[in-house]
């Protein structure tokens, strides 16, 4: 990048923190701005069914409880993993799959800097393995096709093909398909967090 776009890659939060999107702290890093951020960040680009907006918070919950479904269940530290792997999003938005790999490049670089920030600032590795990572996509997968189905108007035959065939009933999380208000989804997201990042 140019010096000339170096000059202002900072963002300031509500927490007063200045946090620098192209080279993160983890120290600039705070859960209430994350929860603020991902409850107002529209999925889909906005192109769901509802009065109310389906957030990236809201699909956080889902992927969370979707992966957390599993047999045998996982530690909590890797529930915390699967709430927060969508947290770059908070200051960068939810591009749609398509765009990102047109992206690409630094589009990529600044996500994994923001990511392995949030990882150190709440107690995980920078990078995740990669067994837990395969896991987290899963759960990712099933809920875009349970959001897809349910929200995105895609017929099932359409969301099977992009996103997989689902492999456990998806009829239990349907609550967590309700698009709800910005501020009850960051309460939501904050007291899962809590309950997951707690002694």
């Amino acid at each position: 990048m140019s010096d000339r776009s170096r000059h202002r890659a900072w963002q300031r939060m509500l927490s007063g923190r200045r946090l620098d999107i192209i080279d993160p702290s983890p120290l600039d890093v705070e859960i209430a701005d994350i929860a603020h951020g991902l409850a107002r960040v529209a999925r889909w680009n906005g192109q769901t069914r509802g009065q109310e907006i389906f957030s990236v918070a809201q699909h956080a919950l889902l992927v969370e409880a979707l992966f957390s479904a599993a047999e045998p269940e996982p530690p909590r530290r890797e529930k915390l993993a699967a709430l927060l792997h969508d947290g770059p999003e908070y200051v960068i938005g939810d591009l749609i799959s398509p765009f990102k790999a047109a992206v690409g490049g630094d589009y990529r670089r600044i996500e994994t800097r923001l990511m392995r920030a949030i990882h150190i600032r709440f107690g995980l590795p920078p990078d995740l393995a990669p067994e837990l990572t395969k896991r987290i996509k899963a759960a990712d997968r099933l809920s875009a096709f349970m959001e897809a189905t349910a929200l995105a108007g895609f017929a099932e035959g359409e969301a099977r093909r992009l996103f997989g065939e689902p492999r456990l009933s998806t009829r239990r999380f349907a609550g967590f398909l309700e698009p709800m208000r910005p501020g009850d989804a960051e309460a939501r997201f904050l007291a899962r967090f809590a309950e997951l990042d707690g002694p």
